[in-house]
């Protein structure tokens, strides 16, 4: 059980903590378009994982105010990025659904950011890399608990 109070877990906490936002940070500037906010390219990240939502389930996923996610799903559809539907059940709801540009620049963010990565892994030693791959399902949990 994880110990804060314990030096070993803090100070690993603490490391963990520290090389994620780094990492998050240099990877946050590998971006295709810059005119995009990083909120934007979560929310079309979203779409890409989850597929099709209502603005009120992308806010949830998001963690943000659903006002505040009108506002990002009407930037993204005045760029062409994303398009409005009729909810099939609900009449009041729309559903936001990716374009098919948006999944063009998504695929292209992706391919410029695995080859930072990769370029960055390419300076690990083989026992280094294996942890790493090793590290990559445990990560992914912590990111979506």
């Amino acid at each position: 059980m994880l110990d804060l109070s314990h030096g070993d877990d803090a100070a690993a906490v603490n490391d963990l903590r520290s090389a994620v936002m780094r990492l998050g940070r240099r990877l946050k500037h590998q971006r295709v378009d810059e005119s995009l906010s990083p909120t934007e390219m979560s929310v079309l990240g979203t779409l890409a994982r989850c597929g099709q939502a209502t603005p009120g389930e992308l806010a949830r996923r998001e963690h943000v105010q659903p006002p505040s996610m009108t506002r990002i799903v009407a930037l993204l559809e005045a760029k062409g990025l994303v398009t409005l539907e009729p909810h099939p059940d609900d009449r009041r709801q729309k559903v936001v659904r990716q374009t098919e540009e948006a999944e063009a620049m998504l695929e292209e963010s992706r391919r410029k950011r695995n080859a930072f990565l990769a370029g960055l892994a390419a300076e690990l030693t083989e026992d280094e890399w294996a942890k790493l791959r090793a590290a990559a399902p445990v990560l992914e949990k912590l990111a979506h608990l």
